[in-house]
């Protein structure tokens, strides 16, 4: 398992950076609505596998109507637009939300357990304010540079994985509580702290490279560390409704891995606070 996992990772990092940096913006959105795509499916899983496609399309169909409203150019112009700076801000609120309903589980369960319109509306709230921070992310300055987006969306998601990798090996040698046992038995409170060490020293090192000092620096670490714990979250309220659903693995289409969501659960909700706490800040 852990073979497979390392050359799929081996596949993903090449196909996820090349989008990133190589794609010009209106072919990066099609690759982000593939992944929205594939994860809506995913997620109507957790709502009923036997309409999962139907979750999908119409995630799909939201997701076009929204896109038309907003064109990709007008994201920023020059601030962010009204529209995507209020979806992004209602995604953080749900994050909010969903704090209440991991640290209740099981008993928060049962507002939403045979509720399939309040579960098709949790993936709306997860999915949708997810889309959108990517292509804000990446559209940022696109006009001045195409890549300085990038890099910053990259630095987003760095957070997160290093914040998984200073989880797991904090976790693994030290790790003694349970951070939320009911929901995902094998995170500890201690692997959580790691991981915001490792990310916290990944974002001060980028204050230190691009000379940021004073309120810049400020801003960006506060919003990192507030993205890392929402990443945990994000992971967190994922695992909730697998167990619900009975599911192991969100999907089957990354060997090793599970599905889109399994990759992505993390992300969501990091990039749209990381946004949100920034310019509150700023």
């Amino acid at each position: 398992m852990l073979k497979l996992r390392i050359i799929t990772a081996l596949c993903l990092i090449p196909l996820v950076l090349s989008a990133i940096f190589l794609l010009p913006l209106p072919f990066f959105a099609l690759f982000a609505t593939l992944i929205f795509l594939l994860a809506g499916r995913e997620w109507g899983r957790f709502i009923d596998n036997q309409r999962a496609n139907v979750v999908m399309v119409s995630l799909g169909l939201i997701l076009i109507a929204l896109m038309a409203a907003v064109p990709i150019e007008h994201i920023w112009s020059p601030d962010l637009h009204p529209w995507v700076s209020t979806l992004l801000c209602v995604g953080a609120g749900w994050w909010l939300a969903s704090l209440g309903l991991v640290l209740a589980y099981p008993r928060s369960a049962g507002l939403w357990r045979r509720q399939s319109w309040l579960k098709a509306l949790f993936a709306i709230l997860t999915l949708v304010p997810f889309f959108w921070s990517v292509l804000a992310l990446r559209s940022y300055q696109y006009d001045e540079s195409s890549y300085f987006g990038a890099w910053l969306l990259l630095f987003v998601m760095s957070l997160v994985w290093f914040a998984d990798t200073g989880a797991y090996f904090v976790g693994k040698a030290l790790g003694r509580h349970k951070l939320c046992p009911k929901v995902s038995p094998g995170k500890t409170i201690e692997g959580m702290l790691g991981g915001v060490l490792f990310a916290s020293l990944l974002a001060w090192s980028v204050t230190r490279l691009l000379e940021l000092s004073g309120p810049q620096s400020t801003v960006l670490l506060i919003a990192s560390v507030a993205a890392v714990f929402a990443s945990v979250l994000g992971d967190l309220v994922e695992s909730m409704f697998k167990r619900e659903a009975g599911l192991k693995d969100s999907g089957q289409i990354l060997p090793g891995h599970g599905g889109m969501m399994d990759r992505i659960d993390s992300l969501t909700a990091a990039l749209p606070v990381f946004i949100v706490t920034v310019r509150l800040l700023s």
